[in-house]
């Protein structure tokens, strides 16, 4: 008698913890899948190697991506809202922080209930590309402005180059997703793209281009100005951006995309904050900027995509 009594504690015991390892491996779960058969198109003969390696600051970046990917981050079933989101990590298309803007806002983003999707794009090889200034050059760039185009470098055109195969690496993501939405448990006409700097002018970029399939329905941009010159589509999507005032000239590029969005009657919303320390990701620094992921989470339900 003892024994069953036992034997049926140790079963229910089981049952439990198979249960409790089945919601931990349903949140958070990842998979990364290539964004392309084969050779990535308009890049078919890049032949140097993808370097990773660990960011001063903690966390990694990659190098040198030839074969770009997503990474699917889902959030627990009993949170999820339906909605996802391509997130564009930054690095001035020389590399990609995957952690601190990548991973760590997917996780974030998946505790909000949102599916989350890291991509990793297109770069510019390391070492090549020197007539690009380096990213802490960037501050001391007087940009003049056309069409909000912000490309620091705008006669570069291996850069301007790693521009559109980077874009186009963020709408085939959307297209991915997209046709994998059942899969995933995602509402198809819910799928938006989130860019962090150089990330961010790869996301209003998938918005720029006339592709149904790779077209986001919102576009959130973190201190991430337009690359290539804003001719706002007619069927343009709501647009939230981000960005410190002091993060110039990165901030005039970001005021210029509001203004040509709002200029054409298209849902755009723009917070400058007074101080904030250059790329804010997902920290907390003491700052105004801190409040972007509450001010995102009210724009987003604002524009009906996700409850109120």
């Amino acid at each position: 008698m003892r024994q069953r009594i036992l034997t049926k504690r140790i079963c229910s015991l089981v049952l439990v913890l198979l249960s409790i390892m089945c919601v931990i491996s349903s949140g958070n779960a990842q998979e990364t899948i290539p964004l392309w058969e084969g050779k990535a198109p308009g890049s078919e003969n890049w032949d140097y190697q993808e370097k990773t390696s660990s960011f001063p600051g903690g966390g990694s970046i990659v190098q040198n991506v030839v074969n770009p990917t997503i990474t699917a981050y889902l959030p627990d079933p009993s949170m999820a809202n339906g909605a996802a989101i391509i997130v564009c990590p930054g690095g001035a298309f020389r590399i990609l922080s995957l952690d601190g803007e990548g991973k760590n806002v997917a996780t974030w983003l998946n505790k909000q209930g949102f599916a989350a999707f890291v991509l990793k794009y297109r770069l510019l090889k390391t070492g090549d590309s020197e007539s690009m200034p380096p990213p802490k050059a960037l501050s001391e760039i007087k940009l003049s402005l056309k069409y909000a185009n912000a490309n620091p470098a705008p006669d570069n055109h291996e850069l301007n180059n790693v521009i559109r195969l980077a874009t186009c690496d963020g709408q085939q993501a959307i297209r991915l997703v997209r046709q994998n939405a059942e899969k995933w448990r995602i509402d198809s006409a819910k799928i938006g793209i989130m860019g962090f700097s150089a990330g961010g002018g790869v996301a209003v970029g998938t918005a720029l281009l006339d592709d149904s399939g790779g077209y986001p329905d919102f576009v959130v941009s973190l201190y991430g100005p337009s690359m290539v010159d804003v001719h706002v589509p007619q069927n343009a999507p709501p647009l939230f951006i981000a960005v410190a005032a002091n993060h110039k000239p990165v901030s005039m590029g970001c005021v210029a995309l509001y203004s040509v969005w709002n200029e054409a009657g298209k849902s755009a919303e723009l917070h400058v904050f007074s101080k904030g320390t250059g790329p804010f990701s997902m920290r907390s620094q003491g700052f105004p900027s801190d409040a972007w992921p509450d001010l995102f989470l009210k724009w987003i339900k604002g524009e009906g995509f996700i409850p109120k």
